[in-house]
């Protein structure tokens, strides 16, 4: 049994702006089957009475000083953005009733 379907994958490879052929369609499938059969197997461990963490061990947060500094030139911000207007970007409408 797959975990993944074939069609997800290539939403997935669309989302990340990649072009898979039908070989790749194919091994990326496979290889993504299995590290969603490797997470499964975690569903087997017992934790509890185990605390979560967001790491394993403490870290401390670096700091710095917290000093104003010049932002970045807007032309240059969205250079390669694949569709901009003017210096922003633009990006399709994603929520239901905000047509204008």
């Amino acid at each position: 049994m797959t975990r993944i379907s074939k069609k997800e994958v290539e939403r997935v490879a669309s989302l990340a702006r990649l072009s898979l052929d039908s070989s790749e369609l194919e091994a990326m499938a496979r290889d993504m089957d299995r590290v969603l059969e490797y997470v499964a197997t975690l569903d087997e461990l017992d934790v509890r009475g185990i605390e979560p963490t967001a790491h394993a061990i403490h870290l401390a947060t670096p700091l710095r000083p917290d000093e104003a500094v010049s932002g970045m030139d807007p032309e240059l911000a969205v250079a390669n953005a694949p569709e901009r207007t003017g210096t922003a970007f633009s990006v399709p409408k994603v929520l239901a009733g905000e047509e204008r």
